[in-house]
């Protein structure tokens, strides 16, 4: 990832460009073309990633009342293809594509969630919860088939996960009793962790991937600080 300035990005109905990096719509699938240069050690990062829904769900959620902040799960299951050129990697497999967005910055709005996307059975689950600005408190519990349907569900039992490294706090959902297992952290910096899991839901096992972000920690001045060392900026 690296941060660029407003005049490296252009946009069209069924396109995104920002630098070297681009995206488009194809009809039928997303496709990602990625023309980066890796940090902290410079080399060469170029292939595409192509994501074909299997469904599409186009119902943005409200994270707040006043609606300055929308999430919407665009694809609660699809089909992957990773082709790179620059490392030479190939891979295909099961993916998700969802969006945040909204009329102001994030840490603006909340000052923590917990995300988790679950495959159980026949069905995908989505556990989204977190913690206003004002004190207040949000929480979705919902369950997509296969044609992308969605529909509320019970929220499960409260299952807090060790904490990270960095010591950010995990919490998931599952039934109750249930052994839930982090099989990988896969990004553990001093705000945001997102991990794989083992779970079990609604009487199915299942995998999931967490995230845990906390936007206290992302607005501290040490982070910030933090920040041009593990993303790269380009300014122009």
């Amino acid at each position: 990832m690296t941060e660029r300035s407003r005049s490296a990005l252009a946009r069209g109905p069924d396109w995104l460009r920002i630098g070297p990096s681009a995206l488009h719509w194809t009809g039928e699938a997303l496709a990602i073309d990625i023309c980066e240069t890796t940090f902290p050690i410079p080399s060469r990062f170029r292939g595409r990633v192509t994501v074909r829904p299997r469904a599409l769900v186009m119902l943005p959620f409200a994270l707040d009342r006043e609606r300055r902040h929308l999430w919407q799960p665009v694809a609660t299951r699809a089909d992957v293809e990773v082709a790179m050129r620059h490392p030479p990697l190939r891979w295909t497999g099961s993916g998700y594509f969802d969006s945040n967005f909204g009329a102001e910055p994030l840490e603006q709005g909340f000052s923590i969630w917990q995300w988790t996307r679950a495959h159980a059975g026949a069905r995908e689950h989505v556990f989204y919860e977190g913690t206003r600005r004002d004190g207040s408190r949000f929480a979705l519990a919902l369950g997509f088939d296969r044609g992308g349907a969605v529909t509320e569900v019970e929220l499960p039992a409260e299952h807090r996960l060790p904490r990270t490294a960095w010591l950010m706090p995990r919490l998931t959902r599952a039934d109750a009793g249930a052994d839930v297992r982090v099989r990988r952290t896969w990004e553990d910096t001093p705000f945001y962790a997102r991990s794989a899991l083992a779970t079990r839901l609604f009487g199915e096992a299942g995998d999931a991937v967490h995230e845990s972000l906390s936007l206290d920690r992302l607005a501290s001045p040490v982070v910030r600080l933090m920040l041009p060392y593990r993303m790269p900026r380009v300014i122009g």
